[in-house]
């Protein structure tokens, strides 16, 4: 039980700290892009992907050594649409990630360079589609949770 205990509680901060992380990306991606701002994104970028795969880490242990056990998870379809709906987010988070990248590049050799609205537009919305399809797991887990998948 206090095994259970401890990797629901690892599993549900890395969820908070993966929330909070795309939270501040959507944030800074709503006013202008100066450098500063750019060297933000990328580090709040790395708190992404970090707590991504903290969050995939100790949702395999919490399925394969929780108190429900991993048949009680990999037998049913809740499990594999949360780990799609995970993929997806992650698959989605490429382009601004390369995105933040090229930006930061661009500072460094110009600082009177600016981010293209166009380009700014973009990444914003491809980051609000993550944060919208990221809020979805939760409702499966929930599902899952309850083994109404089964």
């Amino acid at each position: 039980m206090w095994l259970d205990a401890a990797l629901a509680y690892l599993h549900f901060a890395t969820i908070f700290t993966l929330f909070a992380f795309m939270t501040v990306q959507v944030m800074l991606l709503r006013g202008p892009l100066d450098e500063r701002i750019v060297r933000l994104l990328g580090r709040a970028d790395i708190w992404v992907a970090g707590s991504a795969g903290a969050v995939l880490v100790t949702g395999f242990l919490r399925a394969g050594l929780g108190a429900k056990g991993g048949d009680f998870y990999f037998n049913s379809w809740p499990i594999y649409v949360k780990v799609a709906l995970f993929l997806v987010v992650a698959l989605l988070s490429i382009k601004p990630t390369l995105a933040f990248i090229r930006w930061r590049k661009a500072y460094q050799q110009d600082v009177d360079w600016r981010v293209p609205a166009a380009e700014h537009a973009a990444m914003r919305k491809i980051v609000m589609i993550e944060v919208h399809l990221a809020a979805l797991i939760p409702l499966v887990a929930v599902i899952m949770a309850r083994g109404l998948g089964r």
